[in-house]
Order: structure tokens, then sequence, then C-alpha cells
């Protein structure tokens, strides 16, 4: 598909702008055709002819979504027809709040995942020497080291492993206790798709006095999530995976009846409320430098300074997209494409990491030497999933359909050493 930037500023203008309500029972606005709900949808991307079955690592930008960026960057180049545009920061925290049923003022912009962890455990003080630490290994494999360094700080970690490819919820009730902290989890799994049940974690946890971290990052955008009903405290997500957005910008939730009780620990511009400085020509006058005031919110608490505004475009698109779609829809459509591959994996040989009842648009497979053994077939056959050294890694969006699925699972050798 190529346009000329006028034709893409004519496009983004013309997007609609629709959004499913999160709460059952209310009518959703009438989506535009491209939005009908009919998945899948190959109209709205531009694959080619390749078979692209990695969104889990970073998705694919949709037509809408690029105009959506073009737009903006008219605005920033100066371009007189994109004099009117306008970056709207606080509907697209909005939307991602509606998205996963959170108000908006507990939502604050993060630059990844990571960053929103971070941000939890420094508001909770830690690490402190005799902080008591609950994760397991089916959590994000970036956070190890973070863990890690808070048990040589004097924190106590506890590290639950998986059994049968799952954390065993009864593991969780043994390993919290009172003087626990935190419990740090990855809602599903980055590994192999295994999903938590959230709200059971949170009661154990709560019942301790402990409090809950999720990284939603495989969650938010392709299956439903209710942080409400959960009573996670914090969340985190970046948004390239399945938001559809960009790198360099993602989420943090956190419950405004936790924020009230945390100190605050980044004093960012970004997070007040009113500034007034008393040092300038014609300031007013005043015994310090500046007057000032953080918003009582999760921007006011965590925010820094600026952050990266083309992904505020890119996702004003795309979160209208998902809540039109419906988490539901996207869920089910990837879950058919998810039945085939648990069916026929294993009758060609491989041994699946992810766990039969896992409602996640994630299958893995163990396979030593993986990239070494499917990559060449694999890009033979124009057909793209993630290969690591020891695994390989599937995970269908939107614009994937059943054919997309038999091609890989033909360019795929019999697997007859196990």
């Amino acid at each position: 598909m190529s346009l000329t930037r006028r034709e893409w500023i004519g496009m983004a203008a013309s997007l609609p702008a629709v959004a499913m309500s999160a709460r059952p029972g209310m009518a959703a606005p009438p989506a535009s055709a491209a939005l009908s709900g009919a998945l899948p949808d190959k109209a709205s991307f531009d694959i080619g002819k390749q078979v692209y079955l990695d969104s889990g690592t970073s998705h694919p930008f949709s037509h809408g979504a690029r105009a959506a960026v073009e737009a903006y960057l008219a605005k920033r180049s100066l371009d007189p027809e994109a004099a009117g545009h306008k970056l709207d920061s606080d509907g697209v925290r909005a939307r991602f709040a509606r998205l996963i049923n959170a108000e908006p003022d507990e939502i604050a912009f993060v630059q990844s995942t990571t960053t929103g962890e971070h941000l939890v455990l420094r508001a909770l003080g830690l690490p402190e020497r005799g902080a008591h630490i609950v994760t397991d290994t089916l959590h994000f494999f970036g956070s190890f080291p973070m863990y890690e360094e808070m048990a040589k700080l004097g924190c106590e970690v506890t590290w639950l492993r998986p059994r049968e490819s799952r954390i065993a919820i009864e593991d969780i009730e043994r390993a919290v206790r009172k003087g626990t902290r935190l419990v740090a989890l990855s809602l599903v799994s980055t590994y192999n798709g295994f999903t938590h049940d959230l709200k059971r974690v949170c009661e154990i946890a709560h019942a301790h006095g402990a409090l809950v971290y999720a990284d939603i990052v495989h969650a938010a955008g392709c299956m439903p999530l209710d942080v409400k009903d959960s009573g996670v405290d914090f969340a985190a997500c970046a948004s390239y995976k399945w938001l559809m957005g960009d790198f360099g910008l993602g989420f943090l939730y956190a419950r405004k009846d936790r924020l009230e009780q945390l100190p605050r620990t980044q004093w960012g511009y970004y997070g007040m409320a009113r500034f007034t400085s008393h040092v300038y020509p014609h300031d007013p006058e005043g015994e310090t430098v500046a007057d000032y005031a953080f918003e009582p919110s999760a921007m006011g608490h965590f925010a820094f300074g600026t952050y990266a505004h083309t992904v505020v475009a890119h996702l004003h698109h795309s979160l209208d997209y998902i809540l039109a779609l419906g988490p539901q829809n996207i869920q089910t459509h990837a879950q058919a494409l998810v039945a085939r591959l648990k069916e026929e994996l294993p009758r060609k040989g491989y041994v699946l990491a992810t766990p039969p009842e896992s409602r996640a648009p994630i299958v893995t497979c163990i396979l030593e030497g993986a990239a070494a053994k499917l990559r060449p077939g694999l890009a033979a056959a124009g057909v793209q999933i993630m290969t690591s050294r020891n695994r390989f890694r599937i995970t269908p969006s939107v614009f994937n359909d059943r054919e997309d699925i038999e091609r890989l699972l033909a360019a795929l050798p019999e697997n007859t050493h196990g």
C-alpha cells in the first residue's frame, strides 16, 4: 500500500473513533466496515505473502496506525495541512483504562513494562533488608536479575518453580506468609502462556498483608482483563505487542486506594497539577522558587518528563481498533488457531510447554537447538515465528487464519528426536 503524505493525513483524519464499552450490557457504537468484528482482518494490515505468527514478540502496524503516526509527523514537520492535528494523551490513557476496566487516573505512561515494575518496587521501599518477596520462574525472564539483586541487597526472595508447566496455586499459598511484602508475577507467561488465577493470587496475598504486581504485557489487548475484579494492586505493560503500538511507551496501573498509601518517589513535571514560578521577570512574588502541587493520580505519582508522542498517536488508533473488535472476540479467534496447533504439533513429535487449558494466544514447544534446526526451513517457506536456542513460540493475532497455521505446520519438519 503506497500513499502520499497528503493521502495519509486525509486517511488519518477520517479514521473512526470507535470504542466498545468494557462494561457488560452496554451497547457498543457502530463500527466501520474495517472494524465490523469479523476476523481474520487481513485488510487492515500489510503482511503481504509471508505468514507472520510472531505478534507476541512485536505486533505489525496497521494501516490506520501508520496513518495516525503520519498525521502526527506531518504536524511536527509544520505541514500546513496538518495544523489542526491534536495529540490526545489523556484520551489514550482513558482508552487503555477502559480496556482493563480501570479509571483513567489509575493509569500512568511508562517507558516499558520493566520500568513500571521498577517504579512499583521503588514505591514500596524495596529493596529493604528482611522484606519478603514471592515470585516465580514463569515471570518475565528480564525480571530475574531484578529479584536476584533484591536478594543480594537483603530481601528474602522466594522463587516458585513450575510443575507440569504451571505455577500451582498451592505453592503460592505456602509461600505467602505474614511479612510478605510483594507477590510479583506475569499474568500470562511470555515463556509458555501459562495464566495465573490472578484473583485467587490477590486473595492469598491480601490475606497476609502483601501486595501484588502483575506484568500484563501478554494479556492486555488479546484477552479479557478486569483489574478491578482481580483486585491486583499494580500492573504494567508495554504497547508493542498485543496493544499493536510501538516500542518506547507503555502503561502502569496503580489502584487508587494503594496510591494514597505510598510515599512519593518521583517528582516529575508531567505529574504536576499546578506550577507557578517566582524567579523570572514579572513572576508573582513568593517565599519559595515555585509553588506547585502534584496530581492525586497515577500520573501524579509516577510520571517523570516527556514521553513518546509518536506512540501516543499510534495508540490512539490501535486502542480504538482493539476496543471495537473486543478482547473476547480477539481471544476467541486466536483460540481456534491455537487449538489446531496444540492438536497437531505433538503429532509431529514436538513437546508442548504450553498448558492445554491456556487461553492466551501463545503456543510454545521445547526443542533443543530450535533456532538452528528451524530457521532456514521457515525462512524458505516465508513463515516467521519466534525461535530461540531450545524452544519455539507461535503467537497468532487478528490477521492470521487457518491457512497460515497450515502453512506453518507444513514448513515444520517432523521431530523424530524428541
